[in-house]
């Protein structure tokens, strides 16, 4: 009775993790990270942080890298002025530590992800990962997508920023 209760409980994650929600990103094995992350629509404000860090080339580079993607709406609930004040030039490698502090090296996928208490990033910090009660979290924020394939990595979509 306890392995079907897990095996239960493992599938209510798996189901919960890939909820698509409203955002409209979708795999494309021929486009990097930055390309869909441009195209889906939902992700402006990420893309838009992304150049003023410098972190372009490395999120279009060779890879493997594992991207927790917030959306717009994700952003929007930072206080008031958060994120136009990280995107001013004199606080450029504040930003630069929040983004690297949602990627993670390798191609980690959602299969892969509720396995894990804490992973890595490329910050140097270690984010909390935890899947139960059909969610999976990173940090404070919930996947809301999951298993975006691209050219160079995997993106999992969150609804909060995480902050290092």
């Amino acid at each position: 009775m306890r392995v079907f209760k897990t095996a239960l409980a493992a599938l209510a994650i798996t189901v919960g993790f890939g909820w698509s929600g409203s955002v409209k990103a979708e795999s494309m094995p021929d486009k990097d990270i930055v390309e869909i992350a441009a195209s889906a629509g939902s992700f402006k404000t990420l893309v838009a942080a992304v150049q003023a860090a410098g972190l372009v080339d490395t999120l279009k580079g060779e890879g493997p890298l594992t991207v927790f993607a917030p959306t717009d709406e994700a952003f929007a609930k930072l206080p008031a002025g958060t994120v136009e004040n990280l995107l001013q030039p004199e606080n450029k490698e504040k930003l630069k530590a929040v983004l690297t502090y949602h990627v993670v090296p390798g191609r980690v996928t959602a299969g892969e992800v509720i396995k894990l208490s804490s992973a890595p990033t490329v910050n140097g910090r270690e984010v909390r990962i935890d899947a139960r009660e059909g969610a999976v979290m990173i940090d404070n924020a919930r996947v809301i997508q999951t298993d975006i394939m691209a050219s160079n990595g995997v993106i999992h979509v969150i609804d909060s920023v995480i902050l290092p």
